[in-house]
């Protein structure tokens, strides 16, 4: 499933409290949500993300306490794919350098080298 893929503005938005959460009542994705919708439209939301694949949940007191189904590295690597085509043309070489280049960015030594190492490892994974 690619997550995010055909969901409204308010879905993604739950989708990122619970991927940030681990897990997540209505009361914990209100209060996560700037401007939320009333509690009886968040529960309606949770549902029908329920209902398309994306969440399951489980009874906790009188509470429904809802889950992605997709793991936490699934969701990464989908969202990391549709930030790479729609802002760098699936170019991972420009979103990096971008990134790298950002004035607000720091990246200290032990990272790059963290960095070279990823890339040595493509290199011979490739060949």
């Amino acid at each position: 499933m690619n997550e995010h893929v055909g969901l409204s503005r308010r879905e993604r938005q739950i989708m990122d409290i619970i991927y940030a959460r681990g897990e997540a009542s209505a009361s914990d994705v209100l209060a996560g949500i700037a401007d939320p919708p009333s509690r009886a439209g968040i529960r309606t939301l949770l549902r029908i993300l329920e209902s398309k694949g994306h969440l399951r949940h489980y009874k906790r007191g009188k509470e429904f306490v809802f889950q992605p189904t997709q793991p936490v590295h699934q969701a990464a690597e989908s969202a990391l794919d549709r930030v790479l085509d729609t802002f760098f043309g699936g170019s991972l070489e420009k979103a990096v350098a971008l990134r790298l280049a950002g004035r607000k960015v720091k990246v200290s030594d032990s990272e790059l080298k963290r960095l070279a190492g990823l890339i040595r490892h493509a290199r011979e994974k490739g060949k």
